[in-house]
């Protein structure tokens, strides 16, 4: 990233692993992030989740970790080596010093604490390795869920933008959260 490193970042939290994904996660990919609720909550999965779909996404990530422009983690379980979702900083922009994260973990995997840990653990490498000084997280209004992690690691609520994306058709709300990294306590 800023020094041109050409190894994808590999972190490790208490009972995961976030690491580059592989082609070989194509087809677990696609049959996470295909799941109805997936694309219910977030705003930017595709549904259906086609075949191809997770190959062309993933060949993706070399090239944009390379410009800088997004860090792709995959989610694994630390005991078993399960994937288990992706979380990302996405829309780096090294002049305005921020970028933003995303997160989805598999549904069968709900309430056990793991979208708080990913996204802490993807936040605290975004403010102590690449040095941003903000990160933003936005999530469609009706998955108050997301708003709680944002909330659990000490984002502010920024703004609540009306109709500001279209999911089956339909105009949905998106409310936006950020934290500085001057109020950050993820370290």
């Amino acid at each position: 990233m800023g020094d041109a490193a050409t190894v994808r970042p590999t972190i490790e939290s208490n009972r995961l692993i976030l690491r580059p994904f592989m082609m070989s996660d194509a087809k677990a990919v696609q049959t996470l992030a295909g799941h109805p609720l997936i694309f219910a909550t977030t705003a930017s999965i595709p549904h259906p989740y086609l075949d191809g779909m997770a190959e062309a996404w993933i060949g993706t990530h070399e090239g944009i970790y390379l410009k800088g422009q997004a860090v792709q983690f995959a989610v694994v379980l630390k005991d078993s080596g399960e994937l288990i979702g992706n979380v990302s900083l996405f829309d780096i922009s090294r002049e305005h010093s921020r970028a933003e994260v995303g997160y989805w973990i598999a549904v069968d995997k709900w309430g056990n604490g793991f979208g708080t840990e990913v996204a802490r653990a993807s936040m605290k490498y975004g403010f102590e390795t690449l040095k941003l000084n903000k990160i933003t997280a936005r999530y469609v209004s009706t998955n108050e869920a997301s708003g709680k992690i944002m909330e659990r690691l000490g984002m502010k609520r920024e703004g609540y933008f009306r109709q500001h994306a279209r999911k089956n058709g339909a105009l949905v709300d998106v409310v936006h959260y950020g934290l500085l990294a001057s109020e950050s306590t993820l370290t």
